[in-house]
């Protein structure tokens, strides 16, 4: 097939996220005044999206905290510079098994909660774009479970749809992608979907381009596609997801290093993946272009 590559392009920033990154490098934010602080930096550099979770500030490990959210949602949208705001919606749904002869009880690491309280700080923040990971997976470590039931998927979806916040569908395998179409054929999710691939996560999609390729192939031509890679393959990723017709997503959430034994920061890689695109011939595109071509709408919650 020909490439139909992307002339007008946004960047995605992912933050922070919610893995064991905080103490392997120290631009890695962990209080929601660091967290703002990064994706202000991030949307300077010229990213029109930053995709946020929180973590505890003394810490660091991954949180639900609604005033964490709303204490960082704040500070951003406080700031001198305008950017799209993306929480992550895919906390709770962690399962760590046993062992393999004695699976039950779930230990240390499980987090499963209802549908409700999954999106309690979308309802409290509402950002214009929140993540929906459209289904389970094993998810690196041996004996953990992303899980994505769904009928919790309808669930968390509709509940996005009704409160107009955007869901960016994340498919870490064409399964995950075929189940987000099915949302839309059912009129939970509307019709010009957001989809993040994400590719190189254990024991989803190979970040290879085959692979990489099939995701694309299975994303209807209208909706609107980001891609990522991780560690040492950000930046190649930025370049492939443009080329196939895509958008790009960086941060430290994905990687930590700018070049080998050179610890990046947002802000640094947002910038390295500004000038990649601009190389390639197209254009990065701000936050008021997103959101005229997502639809979405700014909101401040009262």
């Amino acid at each position: 097939m020909p490439l139909t590559m992307n002339r007008d392009v946004f960047i995605t920033a992912a933050i922070t996220g919610s893995g064991s990154t905080q103490d392997r490098s120290p631009h890695v934010p962990r209080s929601p005044e660091q967290i703002a602080n990064s994706a202000i930096d991030a949307a300077k550099a010229g990213a029109a999206v930053v995709h946020c979770h929180v973590r505890d500030p003394e810490s660091g490990v991954p949180s639900r905290r609604l005033d964490l959210y709303r204490e960082l949602t704040d500070r951003i949208r406080a700031a001198d510079v305008d950017v799209v705001l993306n929480l992550t919606a895919g906390m709770g749904g962690d399962i760590v098994f046993g062992g393999v002869e004695a699976p039950l009880p779930t230990v240390a690491g499980t987090d499963m909660v209802g549908a409700t309280e999954r999106v309690a700080h979308v309802a409290e923040c509402l950002p214009e774009i929140c993540t929906l990971d459209c289904g389970t997976m094993n998810f690196a470590e041996a004996d953990y479970v992303m899980t994505n039931t769904p009928g919790m998927l309808r669930a968390m979806g509709q509940m996005m749809t009704d409160l107009g916040v955007k869901p960016e569908i994340e498919a870490f395998d064409t399964g995950h992608l075929w189940f987000a179409k099915q949302l839309v054929a059912e009129g939970i999710l509307e019709p010009n979907a957001l989809v993040q691939l994400c590719m190189g996560v254990p024991w989803g999609a190979p970040d290879d381009l085959n692979t990489f390729m099939a995701m694309v192939n299975n994303v209807p031509p209208e909706w609107t596609f980001s891609a990522f890679g991780l560690g040492r393959s950000q930046m190649p990723f930025v370049a492939a997801s443009v080329l196939a017709g895509g958008n790009v997503r960086v941060g430290l959430e994905d990687n930590l290093m700018l070049d080998k034994g050179v610890l990046a920061t947002n802000a640094q890689l947002v910038e390295r993946a500004h000038g990649i695109i601009e190389n390639l011939g197209a254009r990065v595109i701000g936050p008021a272009e997103v959101r005229e071509k997502l639809g979405l709408v700014k909101r401040a919650p009262v």
